[in-house]
Parts: structure tokens; sequence; C-alpha cells
């Protein structure tokens, strides 16, 4: 793997899970870090994790307000004086009034309906009970909150002449389908900004990718039913959920200048679950 030594790099909800070990494999590869997170004391123990804290950045950040990104990236510039790396890895799957805990309940209803050998006539929806605030608010961090941070991060790229890359979290839910339903959209459109944005950036040799884990072990697939959980695993080929390093590991690959020649492409790292 190509050395980072010399960069920065920039990973949004870097607090726990994917985005703290993308942290852990940039710092592990030479980069210094800058970890965004709603939490300050989550971004502060993920930096606390790597080799010489001091070098690295921690800052609290809701990525969904461009001010607070805009502020962000300033004491980045700051600090670092430079942008080479972006992983929009903040994320969200639920939201107030979205529908979600009524679509879990006819699901568990649903299957027990299955299980006593019954034909189900229980619905699983979520669109019939999700408000807008709801919808707005997984968009908000998913969507909106990966432009406000890209668009940071590129004005910092164009002003410095950075070749820089890019990297967006996306999901195999895009391809399933399976999921709640701000969420799989979410993705599905920053798949779609990922290929118009590659194409905008590559004259100036930025590149822009997405990465689109299967179900990974994270404090968010932890939150949906234990059933669903083990549904997802089973669904699987390999058998199992993803380790956060297993996906941090590609998106290290994206980071890096072994990828070079890579742009507006999405990996799949999802153990076989669907194939893009």
């Amino acid at each position: 793997m190509a050395s980072l030594t010399g960069k920065t790099a920039v990973v949004t909800g870097g607090g726990q899970g994917i985005g703290r070990a993308c942290a852990e494999a940039l710092a592990a590869a030479g980069a210094r870090v800058a970890v965004l997170d709603l939490s300050l004391d989550a971004a502060t123990a993920s930096i606390a994790r790597l080799a010489n804290p001091s070098t690295h950045l921690a800052l609290a950040c809701n990525v969904a307000d461009s001010q607070a990104v805009n502020a962000s990236f300033k004491a980045i510039d700051d600090a670092f004086g430079r942008v080479d790396i972006l992983v929009n890895n903040a994320g969200t799957g639920t939201g107030p009034n979205d529908g979600t805990a009524e679509m879990y309940e006819r699901m568990a209803q649903r299957n027990a309906q299955l299980a006593r050998g019954e034909t189900p006539t229980v619905h699983v929806e979520q669109a019939v009970f999700m408000e807008d605030e709801g919808w707005r608010s997984v968009l908000a961090v998913n969507l909106d909150g990966a432009f406000y941070c890209a668009r940071a991060a590129l004005r910092l790229m164009a002003r410095d002449g950075i070749a820089g890359s890019i990297i967006n979290m996306a999901s195999s839910a895009v391809q399933t389908g399976e999921g709640p339903l701000h969420y799989v959209t979410s993705k599905a459109a920053l798949i779609g900004m990922t290929r118009a944005l590659a194409r905008e950036v590559a004259s100036r040799g930025i590149r822009v990718n997405a990465v689109a884990p299967g179900p990974t072990d994270t404090p968010l697939m932890r939150s949906i039913p234990d059933e669903w959980i083990t549904s997802l695993a089973k669904a699987v080929p390999l058998g199992r959920l993803a380790r956060p390093e297993e996906i941090a590991a590609s998106v290290l690959y994206l980071a890096s200048a072994d990828s070079s020649f890579i742009t507006g492409s999405v990996l799949v790292n999802n153990g076989g679950a669907c194939f893009f």
C-alpha cells in the first residue's frame, strides 16, 4: 500500500464503527487525520487510539449544517494547511417521525404470522407512516452532509492544486432495495453524486469514488432488530457481517496512489451479498 505520509485526511462520522476504523487505517498509513463527529467525546476517543494523537485533530460537527462544516474545514486548514483525502462516512438510518418504529413492529407481526404457518396479512411499510421531518433528517445527513463536506474539501484542494481523493460511503442496499426507504434513497443519490462529481473534477486530477459495504457489524447495524441482523448475515454468501476494518481497507485503497486511475467507481465490499 502506498504511503500517505504528508497527507491530511478528513473522516466524518469518525467517532465509531466504520469511521473509526477508517481513521485508524489512514493514520497507520502515515496521514494526519481530522475526525469529525456529532460527539466531540467520540471523535476524541477515536483520535486517542491513533499513534501520536497530538498530530491529529478531533472536531464536533453536524455535517447536515453547512456552516458547521465550513467552520470545521477552516479549523482543519488552520491546523494542517491542506486537505488531501475526504472520507464521507457520516450517516444515519433513522430520524424523528420516520415510520421506523411502525415498520419494525409490523415486521415482527408478519414474522410471527409466518412462524405460526399463517398467510400473512400484515404489511411491512414505512412510507405511509413517514412524516416530512423523518424523510429530510436522513437525507440531510447522508446526502446534504456529504455534499457540504465534498464542497469544502474541493475548495481547499482546488486552491492548493491538490489531486486529492474523495471517498463516499454508499451501501449495497442501493442494489437490493433492502432497508429504510430514506436511507436507501440517500445512498442511491450519493452514488449519483459520486459519478457526476468525478467527471466534474477529473481535470484537476481529483478522484471521487464510493465504497458500498454490505451488512457490517457497527453501532448503526445494532440499532435494528436482532432478527433482521440475523437474516442479513445468513443472506451473505460468506456467512457473516463485515468487520469495520475490512471496509476501511477499501477506503484506504481508494485514498492511496494504488488506485490512481480509478474514479467515478463503486467498490463493492459485501461478502457477495449482491452484485453491482
